[in-house]
């Protein structure tokens, strides 16, 4: 009733993970799972600068929202 943290539990995980996959298949299944895990990590540190919020002295882009391009203009006045 521990949950699943019983050593007896893992023997049948183990071998049902055996069973499905071959024992030759494990090892390459295993360094797969690493180098994704590995790659992973090695993205997100190099991700963090570039995602930060910006820092003090740089303002924030201001948006003029009445400005309208060209191409909105001539599809909202009415042609003759």
């Amino acid at each position: 009733m521990g949950g699943f943290t019983s050593g007896s539990h893992w023997l049948i995980v183990l071998a049902i993970v055996v069973l499905l996959f071959g024992a030759k298949k494990i090892p390459e299944l295993a360094k797969g799972v690493g180098q994704g895990i590995r790659n992973f990590k090695k993205e997100m540190k190099d991700e963090e600068p570039t995602a930060s919020a910006p820092t003090a002295h740089e303002a924030p882009k201001q948006v003029d929202a009445t400005a309208t391009t060209t191409a909105e203009t001539q599809k909202t006045t009415p042609q003759a």
